[in-house]
């Protein structure tokens, strides 16, 4: 009588597992593979916050000129308060060696308490292959080649589940990037990245860990007020000069 109790408590019980896990989507192949991701690679988190507004008349090499302008170093300010006020701390600030990505870092950088910031040429601004004809046609063959390349080692790097644990990356760069990075977290066709238009100072989010890639967020800017928002498709212009009383 006692085996046969004690035979019914172990079938009850493997069969409460089962149902823990079935009801957790762990079931089978799933269970292994979840498994292997915890008992492997970590998690990386990815913040990807385009530059503020800048200058677009100064005629000198975006490495050089090309800086933020009044209402882009506010927009720097504002996301940087955002990022602030995250319940955790970046292990890695990258930017884009470009002037206008270079300052919105350093802002950013400023407000988190002088975190180091690390320049990746692999993140500057480029054109890369897209299905907009009149687009491909004003590009060199050879720029959008070097661009998709430059993107692809990119994608490489950022797109991997590091080792060792878990890591949160903030990284400051440029409208064509983030949109690629984001088609290719996707993994759908990597010249649909112009269907997305996202906002000067914007923050996108990605996740990634063994099991593949997350969007979380793209292009937000829930932390600036209508004003001050720039950048986007069929945003107007602003800056931040006075206007007497009445003007538009």
């Amino acid at each position: 009588m006692r085996r046969r109790g004690s035979s019914r408590v172990r079938v009850v019980t493997l069969t409460l597992c089962g149902a823990l896990a079935w009801s957790s989507g762990l079931g089978g192949s799933a269970a292994a593979r979840a498994a292997e991701a915890v008992a492997g690679e970590g998690v990386r988190t990815l913040y990807l916050v385009r530059h503020g507004a800048y200058d677009e008349e100064d005629a000198r090499d975006d490495s050089v000129g090309r800086g933020l302008v009044p209402i882009g170093v506010a927009q720097a300010k504002l996301v940087a308060e955002r990022l602030r006020a995250l319940p955790f701390r970046f292990d890695e600030i990258v930017a884009s060696p470009l002037t206008r990505a270079r300052e919105t870092a350093w802002a950013i950088a400023e407000e988190l308490g002088g975190a180091p910031v690390r320049l990746l040429p692999d993140l500057a601004e480029c054109t890369p292959p897209t299905r907009r004809i009149d687009i491909q046609e004003r590009e060199k063959p050879e720029d959008l080649a070097a661009c998709d390349a430059q993107l692809t080692r990119l994608a490489a790097t950022l797109l991997a589940p590091p080792a060792g644990g878990d890591r949160r990356e903030l990284v400051v760069c440029h409208g064509n990037v983030i949109r690629s990075l984001v088609v290719r977290a996707l993994e759908v066709d990597p010249t649909a990245w112009l269907g997305m238009s996202i906002g000067h100072a914007s923050v996108t989010v990605l996740r990634i860990d063994a099991r593949g890639s997350r969007v979380l967020a793209v292009g937000d800017v829930g932390h600036l007020p209508a004003t001050l928002a720039t950048g986007r498709l069929d945003d107007p212009d602003r800056d931040l000069h006075a206007r007497p009383p009445g003007s538009r």
